[in-house]
């Protein structure tokens, strides 16, 4: 790597010689002794790096390796008519789960980051409306890697349990949904206004449960952006 400028740091900072590679890559840098020192390397399009060298009575060959800056970026876009989603949280994570960069899509649902490193991330998309997304991504050495983000809109089923004779509204009734293979998706319990919601759900055919008083449950298909205002009436036999 020609031009790449190399430094040489004493433990304390203090910059002891610098010097330019020659197109070879090579390049000599003088020690004032013995001792440890920090040798940094930085080239236009890469990452710098710093290494620890031990330098003795005998010159030191000692060689540094410059990863490629890279890049991500992409589109945050609703699936079905694939109109661009503004505001999207995008979050990029290493294979251990730390955050590299967080972000969010603008107006026209784009999104980018620089100076990532190379490598696998995972890329998790969020946005008001639509089911969360991951994606695993393997980010180039060098450029920008594109990716697209296709947001699926999340059901919403929502609806208010009331009084059988009085029809005022039930507070802390337990709403269960329940699947087509009989597993719990969620609870809720009603407000002060009787009211209950369920959000991120997948279209499909459904079972909702009150209880406060007597059970009642009611069969429920949600497709697309789910059914709304579905109301409970929960009373005691014979009121």
């Amino acid at each position: 790597m020609p031009q790449a400028a190399v430094t040489l740091i004493s433990p304390a900072g203090r910059q002891l010689d610098r010097a330019v590679a020659q197109l070879d890559g090579g390049c000599t840098l003088d020690a004032p002794g013995a001792g440890s020192y920090v040798l940094i390397a930085s080239a236009d399009g890469f990452q710098p790096q710093a290494a620890t060298v031990v330098v003795g009575d005998e010159p030191l060959a000692h060689d540094i390796l410059l990863a490629g800056t890279s890049g991500l970026a992409g589109t945050v876009r609703a699936a079905g008519e694939g109109g661009p989603v503004e505001g999207a949280m995008v979050v990029v994570t290493d294979v251990r789960g730390d955050v590299l960069a967080t972000g969010k899509s603008t107006e026209q649902g784009d999104f980018a980051f620089t100076e990532l490193g190379p490598g696998a991330v995972t890329v998790a998309v969020s946005a008001p409306g639509h089911r969360p997304l991951a994606l695993p991504v393997e980010i180039g050495g060098q450029g920008v890697t594109r990716v697209e983000a296709v947001l699926q809109s999340g059901a919403v089923v929502r609806g208010t349990v009331r009084a059988g004779a009085t029809r005022r509204p039930l507070a802390d009734a337990r709403v269960t949904l329940v699947d087509a293979a009989g597993n719990a998706v969620a609870t809720a319990t009603t407000g002060d206004d009787g009211a209950y919601a369920f959000a991120d759900l997948d279209a499909g055919e459904y079972t909702l449960i009150a209880t406060g008083y007597p059970p009642v449950a009611v069969a429920l298909t949600v497709a697309g952006r789910g059914a709304c205002g579905h109301e409970f009436e929960l009373a005691h036999p014979g009121e």
